[in-house]
Formats: structure tokens, sequence, C-alpha cells
């Protein structure tokens, strides 16, 4: 089942929140205007993936303050800092703040203060894992969430219209068709291998369900692109 958020955020599961908002640096029309934020709350701590906020007026501030815990904000890749800064200067005073990603994600930073690089194979907050993924390695890190049976991804897989797809950034041709298939889709398989049912991206609807299904279909299909004129 495939849930795409818009407005106030919602509970696709029991303690697993997600919600959209319009990022900044995008142009209106591109695939990817849109981007979706998770919040993950366990008993001992709220995770936050990839969060945006629109201005001090969004109404996931109090669910944000609402959470247990300290605040462990993931970021799958570098460009995914987004309100980071902003939740840990608001709530850093009375809870304690962290920020997690890639060593990359210190550059997009305008302060360091709380955050923590990781590299993939870490065992992070709430016994996250991050995988590597990409030949060449990107900077991004799918995320394994155990206490939630999710998989998050930033880029590297998103809903398309047909269903989860491999993200190319060019049109496809044979070139990009072939680099998928030989070089990218096999450093996604071992994901496979982790127990997951949901299957969390932040650009297009998220599958609920069915997950593992949803990659592996994404890894089997051509990648998709979305031209920006469309």
């Amino acid at each position: 089942m495939a849930e795409d958020p818009a407005g106030p955020a919602r509970e696709l599961a029991p303690g697993l929140w997600a919600w959209s908002r319009r990022h900044p640096e995008w142009h209106p029309g591109d695939f990817g205007a849109e981007v979706v934020a998770f919040m993950a709350e366990t008993p001992e701590t709220t995770l936050l993936i990839d969060p945006l906020l629109d201005g001090e007026d969004d109404p996931v501030w109090e669910l944000i303050a609402g959470g247990t815990g300290p605040i462990r904000i993931l970021v799958t890749l570098p460009y995914h800092t987004r309100s980071s800064e902003a939740i840990r200067d608001r709530f850093g005073s009375g809870r304690e703040v962290s920020i997690h990603g890639h060593p990359a994600t210190a550059k997009r930073l305008e302060s360091q203060r709380g955050f923590e690089p990781f590299s993939p194979g870490d065992e992070l907050p709430a016994g996250v894992t991050a995988y590597r993924v990409g030949k060449p390695r990107r900077h991004e890190t799918p995320l394994h969430l155990p206490s939630h049976g999710a998989v998050v991804f930033g880029d590297a897989v998103v809903g398309a219209p047909m269903g989860p797809r491999m993200w190319a950034l060019e049109p496809i041709d044979d070139r990009v068709r072939r680099f998928y298939a030989e070089r990218f889709a096999p450093t996604l398989e071992p994901l496979l291998e982790l127990d997951f049912d949901r299957l969390l991206m932040t650009h297009g609807p998220s599958l609920v369900e069915g997950g593992r299904d949803g990659l592996r279909e994404a890894i089997e299909s051509p990648p998709w692109y979305r031209s920006p004129e469309d």
C-alpha cells in the first residue's frame, strides 16, 4: 500500500509518521520538489529522518516536542540536512539532540555542534544501521530501522508513478541503462536480506507494506528518469 502524505504528519504505523513539504532549493514542477520526511519513535528515543519543516508555525514542531527521549536526526545523504540545524537549535537546550550523517554532511552544516559522522555498517541510535550503495560508492546511505521494520532511501530509490524505481538523474539511454543494471542495482541487492516490510522514500509515495517486494521490483526494473519539463 502506497502512502503519499501531505499537510500535517500522518501516522503510517504505530510510532511512525511521515509528512511532505516543498523543498526550497527545487524549482516548481521538478520531480522531487515535494519531499517527504519521517519520524520514528521508540521507547528510548525519537528518530527524525531527513526532516524538513516549513517555518516556525509548522505543526510538526508539536509532534517532535511530544516525542520520547533524545532526538536523533539521521541524514540519508549530505544534501538532505534540510531542517536538521533548526531542530537542533530549537530543542537542544532542553533535550539531547544529535545529527548523524556521512562525513560529507559536515560541509552542509553551519555549525557542527551535535554532529556525529558515521560510516556504512555503523550501528546508530535505536539499532539503526547505515548501508553503502553505488559503484563508485555514493555518499547516500540507506537506513535500516529494525524498530519499525523499514528501509529508508534518500535519492537512490524513489516512488515513481509505476512504483519504486532507481532514480536516474539523466535521460535514459543504453549507457545509463547498462550502468544501473550492471553496476548500481547489484549494490542494492544486499538490502533484500534485511528484515523489513516498509520501504520509505523521501521522494514519491512510500510502501507501508510489501516493501521488500517493492525494492526487488526497483532493482529488477530499468531506472526511471523524470525530465524537469514534465
